[in-house]
This record gives C-alpha cells, structure tokens and sequence, in this order.
C-alpha cells in the first residue's frame, strides 16, 4: 500500500462524480435530440459540453471542500454543499455559455441534466458517507518507539487526522533492542520483519527522540525489502496533519527542502498567476467594493476613512502597508497599542462586523497583490509588533517571510483566527507545510478551497 492509498476514496468518488456530470448531460443530450438530428458534428459537440459541465462541476466541489482530506462532514451539511457547487456550477457555465453561444446546452437538456445529476450525486455521497469513509482503505499503521513518541501519534486527537491510518499495534524500542542484545544479533534481520506481517502492517512509525544505539537498521531495511514503507514520525505526522511539528522538526528537512528553494521561473509564474486572477476578480468585484465604500461612508460619515492602512512584514521580513476596508472605529488602537482581535470585539463597527464575516474587508489586498507586496496565496502577514514577539517565544518563526504573505493560504484554510500565541505556533506549523509543498497545483487548490471560507464564513472574527 502505497503513501496516497488512503486517498483513493476520495480519488475514487470525484472520478465517479466527475462521470455522472458526463453522462448526465451526455444521455439527456442523445435522449432529447431528435435520433435524425444526431449526427458526428453533434456527437462531438455534445461531448464537448458534457465534458466542459463535468470539469466545472468538479472544481466548484472542490472549491466547496467536498474532496478534502481532512474535512469532517455530517451528511447534511455535504447536502447543502453539494448543492452550492451545483449552484455555483449553473453560474459559470451560463457565463462560458453566454461568451461562447455555439457551445450552450439547450434549455431543457440543461435542467435535466441538473436534476439527474445532482439526485445520482447524491445517491452516491450518501452511500459513500455510509460505507466507503470507514478504515477499509487506511493504512495499517505499527508504531516503533517509545512512550513519548507512541503518545505524539495518540495525538492526533481530530477524527480529520486519524483518517488515513489506523494503529494496529506498538513496538517498545528499547524492549526490542534488549532482546536482541540478549539473544544475538544473528537472528534479529527479519525480527521486526515478521512481526509487521503478523500484524498485516503496511508501514512502520520510527517513533524515537534519540536514535543512537537504539535504531535497527539491518530490521528495518528488510521490512523495506519486504514492501513494508518505513517512515519518520516528523515524516509521519506531516503526512497525517497536513502541518510541521516544530518541536519535532529536523532543520536539514527544510534546508533540503525544495519549497524553501523556490526557483525563479515559478517566482515569475506564480507573480504572472497573481496578476491574472486579481485582475479578473477586480474586474467582477469593483461593484461590490464600491457599494461597501458607500456603508462605511454612511454609517461613520463622508469624513471618515474607508480603506484601513496598516503595517504588515512581508518577503524576507520587509515592511509595507497593507490595505483593508475600515472594520473597527476610526482611531480603534489609540489607547491600548497593537492587540490581537478578539470574538465580538467591541472596537468592530456594525458594518465592520458584516463585512468581516463576509470577508469583504479583506478586498482591497488584490491592490497589495498588483503592488507586489503580496501574493494571492501564502501565509498571512503579521504585525512588526507581533512578529518581533513571536520570533523571539517560537522557533522557525522567521522562515515563514521565505515566501510572500497572501491573502489566502493553507493556514488561513486549516485553522481558525488566531488571537494568541499558541494560535501563532499553530498556524506556523501550517506555513511551514505549505511553504516545504508549495506547487501551482496547491495554490490552485487553496484559491479553490476559499470559496468554501467566503460562502460558509469559517474562521472569521
């Protein structure tokens, strides 16, 4: 069993899903045409729209969380957002159909196609949600090491982390060692070997603080040579959590990392990626930033600043003034200085606390994005006030400037607001995931992923 096989249910049901978007329009489209009419033109442009409906359809049930790892859902709530994704599928394709009319689906195909898709979508979720999300597809998870590092797997106390692996059993290190002190070392190359397949294990967790004297090499390549993956607890918990433990981090893994080496053809890919996608959401959300304008104006009054100015460090720890729409009463710090937000803070206006929830506040940041202080996806700038604190309390804390701040990224996405410094570590340990796995496909993914942030207001304050 491979690294990605705990994946495969989900691998699995976006290729069943993504076929049902297929042929939901494919048969509407032979079943409603006329036979007569259906020639090889008509063939190809059906299987065009089939295959245009299947790819939006996918990335806005993407966008709505529904193929993530980690995300834990009750059926009700996946109901509802399968719906949005159908919701927000509908309007994509009426724009790509209203640019391209050649291509648009006739009215009635459309509906029915709609409707045949979202009942089968749902069918299969449901039957997914009963049977497959179980451990049948985790790896069978035996754990070498001692008391601490066995605890550190124990852990992993959310549902959403244990996902991908189930404990079949633990292997005292220093035990195991005595023993083969004890008996000779003659005996000992396929020990550990038989005792993985007794357990019918896919991987062993080398859980162990000090690995001197105490790690069984010989053992250990032969589990490899055995097909038995042997992997790191850092490794481990990585994979698991989606974020790197600080405390157990090994710092030659970020040097040789090739995230903390970013190259500079996808440094001027990933700057010519911004600009695209800010551009085209200025272009479709300046009504919008303007009508927020106006509430702001009107409750505060036509004195009052709009956009909010604030120092933020950025790329390799550089100062610049990032812009939000104004959410707290003007002069909000004059007394007490910087200060983390807090839940129902009663510095947020009431414009302020709508548009914070509906992250309309963080708009104006595409200007940082343009400016190039900002990119649309990596870890959120702080404060100088802050950094300066937290730099000196947390370790790595500075390696997380490697990369431009966004507006978006997987810490913003994998755990709520932070108000405090244990909130600061946490978020961290996420940049620094991010920062070691960064890809266009991750970026794209997270852009995604926000949508869920915007419409279901999670981790806002």
């Amino acid at each position: 069993m491979n690294l990605n096989t705990a994946r495969l249910p989900l691998t699995l049901l976006a290729v069943v899903e993504t076929a049902i978007a297929y042929f939901a329009v494919a048969g509407t489209s032979t079943l409603v045409v006329p036979s007569g009419q259906v020639v090889a033109a008509a063939h190809s442009l059906v299987s065009l729209e089939a295959g245009i409906v299947a790819v939006v359809l996918f990335a806005t049930q993407l966008s709505m969380g529904l193929y993530h790892f980690h995300q834990r859902l009750y059926f009700r709530e996946i109901l509802v957002r399968v719906f949005v994704a159908i919701v927000l599928a509908i309007v994509v394709l009426a724009v790509l159909f209203f640019l391209r009319p050649s291509i648009a689906l006739p009215n009635d195909v459309a509906i029915i196609a709609v409707l045949v898709a979202f009942m089968a979508i749902l069918v299969v979720r449901f039957y997914f949600f009963r049977h497959f999300d179980t451990s049948i597809f985790r790896r069978r998870t035996l754990i070498f090491g001692t008391g601490d590092g066995i605890a550190t797997v124990s852990d992993l106390r959310r549902r959403s982390d244990r996902r991908g692996f189930v404990v079949v059993g633990t292997v005292d290190a220093a035990e195991h060692m005595k023993s083969i002190a004890e008996n000779g070392q003659a005996s000992a190359k396929d020990r550990l070997t038989k005792l993985a397949k007794s357990y019918a294990a896919d991987e062993i967790v080398v859980a162990l603080e000090d690995r001197r004297g105490s790690l069984p090499f010989r053992e250990l390549l032969d589990c490899v040579f055995h097909d038995i993956n042997v992997i790191e607890l850092p490794d481990f918990l990585e994979r698991e959590s989606g974020k790197i433990r600080t405390d157990l981090i090994n710092p030659s893994s970020l040097i040789f990392s090739p995230g903390f080496r970013t190259s500079t053809a996808r440094r001027y890919f990933k700057r010519a990626f911004d600009l695209v996608i800010c551009s085209a959401i200025l272009l479709v959300a300046w009504p919008l930033m303007l009508c927020v304008a106006i509430a702001i104006l009107i409750e505060d009054g036509f004195r009052a600043p709009v956009i909010y100015r604030q120092v933020r460090v950025g790329y390799k720890g550089a100062d610049f003034s990032i812009f939000k729409f104004r959410s707290m009463s003007v002069d909000a710090e004059s007394g007490t200085g910087a200060v983390w937000a807090q839940e129902n803070d009663s510095r947020v206006t009431r414009v302020g606390k709508f548009i914070r929830k509906a992250r309309l506040d963080e708009l104006p940041q595409l200007i940082n994005v343009l400016r190039g202080d900002m990119s649309f996806v990596g870890p959120r700038p702080e404060r100088p006030e802050f950094v300066k604190k937290l730099a000196k309390e947390i370790p790595y804390y500075i390696e997380r400037h490697m990369v431009k701040p966004g507006i978006t990224g997987w810490a913003q996405l994998r755990y709520p607001y932070g108000s405090s410094d244990e909130d600061a570590l946490q978020k961290l340990q996420f940049d620094l995931y991010y920062i070691k796995n960064q890809s266009v496909t991750l970026d794209a993914v997270l852009m995604l992923q926000t949508l869920e942030v915007v419409l279901f207001g999670k981790g806002s304050r």
